[in-house]
């Protein structure tokens, strides 16, 4: 038997679907799907294919986005800014990374590890807290539109810190974990 077809009538019953509807949305016959649920005939691929591609993009579609969890206030700061004033940020808010801007356009980010990884080398004569952000941002977060189903933004913070939220070429919010965690409750 293929996989996924033990919990096909599961998955059907899960979005509100009859056996017909299913069957329609998939291009096979409504006995097919039947069979295939009471296990009584040995299945092909192709159609198998097309039912559980139905159903995973029904599955998806029900699937919160980005904008259902994201923070909507985006607090940034500037490159010229010092770093003392990014840790009074964080402190504040109690935030662990910081997306940097330019204007409002997101041209990097700096976290909590950066900061204190640069503190332990003891780069520079300068202050670490009075150096610009832009000597110690790094690479800018990535960005997904409001519409980003929650699964791909769990994926991206799994290698990111923070996932930017945009609508029309204008930031919108930011996700992170923290966010991601609440969707759950």
């Amino acid at each position: 038997m293929l996989p996924g077809l033990e919990t096909l009538a599961i998955r059907r019953r899960t979005q509100g679907l009859t056996q017909t509807q299913l069957a329609n949305l998939a291009g096979v016959s409504q006995s097919y799907i039947a069979k295939l649920e009471a296990n009584k005939i040995e299945p092909s691929y192709a159609k198998v294919m097309a039912i559980l591609g139905a159903l995973e993009g029904l599955e998806r579609g029900r699937e919160a986005k980005a904008r259902d969890i994201m923070t909507g206030a985006v607090i940034g700061v500037q490159r010229g800014d010092p770093v003392h004033r990014v840790v009074a940020l964080m402190d504040e808010y109690g935030f662990s990374q910081v997306p940097v801007l330019e204007g409002d356009r997101p041209v990097g980010s700096i976290t909590e590890r950066t900061i204190i990884d640069r503190m332990v080398r003891g780069e520079g004569e300068e202050p670490i807290g009075e150096r610009p952000v832009s000597d110690l941002m790094e690479d800018p977060f990535p960005q997904v539109g409001e519409e980003a189903p929650i699964s791909l933004i769990a994926n991206m913070l799994r290698v990111y810190p923070a996932v930017l939220v945009h609508n029309k070429g204008e930031t919108t919010g930011i996700v992170t974990k923290a966010d991601l965690l609440k969707a759950l409750t």
